[in-house]
């Protein structure tokens, strides 16, 4: 696997997964701590969908990125923070299937000016933000 960071890396840790039947199988963790049911977006059936997962990974990331961000700030955030993440499945004429993701951001008691500089400053350290910059349509909203 090619390594796109210039410099030396290490490896801190691989989430890895079996995943069987695509959006209507089911999908578990090599160490047992995930153990889920996929159902496709607005199925009937009792599991998960793809959008739901990364919009829970992605939102759980860019809550300790902000951390991150706001610490570097001398600024604690409260622990109230939250994000909602909603994640499109979007089907165009022309491209076919998408993303578009909206990061609704509430950081209660953090003026509106230091919230937006915390979020901008996350999505240069995130891994998720990282990975999808300039692929996919992402809306940042302090609430």
């Amino acid at each position: 696997m090619e390594n796109p960071n210039n410099g030396s890396s290490k490896v801190v840790y691989t989430g890895k997964t079996t995943t069987t039947g695509g959006r209507e199988g089911a999908s578990k963790s090599t160490d047992g701590h995930l153990d889920i049911t996929l159902t496709p977006p607005g199925g009937r059936g009792e599991g998960t969908n793809p959008e739901q997962l990364f919009a829970a990974g992605w939102s759980a990331c860019f809550l300790g990125a902000m951390g991150k961000s706001a610490a570097s700030r001398s600024i604690k955030l409260p622990a109230e923070s939250s994000i909602d993440a909603e994640v499109d499945l979007v089907l165009s004429d022309t491209d076919g299937y998408s993303l578009q993701v909206r990061l609704n951001i509430s950081l209660p008691g953090i003026e509106r000016k230091d919230a937006l500089a915390i979020a901008e400053h996350a999505h240069t350290i995130c891994p998720y933000s990282k990975a999808i910059k300039g692929n996919i349509k992402v809306e940042t909203n302090i609430l």
